[in-house]
């Protein structure tokens, strides 16, 4: 009987210690974060507000991957993706650029904007995928930057 109280006092010390213990979830997508950082992206969780008429539901915060730009007066632009493959900027026009299509249509489904400023270039992404979606990822925004 003595037995079966220790073993059950063990237990009730034990379990929250299971608790800490990260999800399959959580190591998924902190591998996903290192092999990013290994092709030379960088990553923050960054607050957004989303738009509306945005077709597909966000979270916030969202992973963002970036990376430094380079030129003396890179372009600005913002543009979201409101559909799979359906590109559109602030005010809900279609992206005419068909440098920057040739370069969108290689992002997944779950990318939900990409914005250029002067300095970096960044992704919003849901971070579900492979690691192959992730070099895809990097290759674009190596050739954006």
């Amino acid at each position: 009987m003595t037995v079966w109280i220790v073993l059950s006092i063990l237990l009730v010390v034990l379990s929250p210690l299971a608790w800490l213990r990260p999800s399959r979830v959580q190591n998924g997508r902190m591998a996903l974060r290192l092999e990013a950082r290994r092709l030379g992206l960088a990553m923050q969780l960054a607050p957004q507000e989303w738009p509306h008429w945005l077709g597909q539901p966000a979270p916030s915060p969202c992973a963002q991957y970036h990376r430094p730009r380079r030129g003396s007066q890179p372009a600005c632009w913002s543009y979201w993706q409101t559909a799979p493959g359906v590109w559109v900027n602030q005010w809900r026009e279609a992206c005419q650029d068909q440098s920057l299509l040739n370069h969108f249509e290689k992002l997944p489904a779950n990318v939900y904007k990409v914005e250029a400023d002067r300095q970096m270039i960044a992704l919003y992404w849901g971070e579900k995928g492979e690691s192959s979606v992730l070099q895809a990822i990097a290759d674009v925004l190596k050739a954006l930057a």
